[in-house]
């Protein structure tokens, strides 16, 4: 919901919705974007062959906490992120509005 609150500086022309990264400058960003990601897939979440597929250890030095149930919740939240992520981008591409304006916010 934050895409439809906040737009960075450059933005302004963007649409707020699921469009945004066919136009213009929302290209970029998307494209700016999928190279973060590609950076970060191929430089710092780097599968090592002596751990289960998946297990990048813990991110967060501070907490050591990584355990079977903690692995068992990371990946049940991340199941219900990309099912609500698919959600808001359905209904956006169904209804033309951004997610907050679905909400009449």
């Amino acid at each position: 919901l934050t895409q439809s609150l906040v737009q960075v500086p450059g933005m302004e022309g963007v649409p707020k919705d699921v469009t945004a990264c066919l136009v213009g400058n929302g290209q970029v960003g998307f494209i700016g974007t999928l190279a973060i990601i590609a950076g970060l897939e191929a430089a710092v979440f780097v599968q090592n062959p002596a751990k289960e597929p998946g297990n990048f250890g813990n991110p967060l030095p501070w907490w050591n906490d990584y355990s079977d149930e903690m692995r068992s919740r990371e990946i049940n939240n991340g199941r219900i992120a990309m099912f609500s992520a698919i959600g808001i981008i359905a209904s956006g591409l169904y209804t033309g509005q951004p997610a907050i304006e679905q909400l009449g916010l």
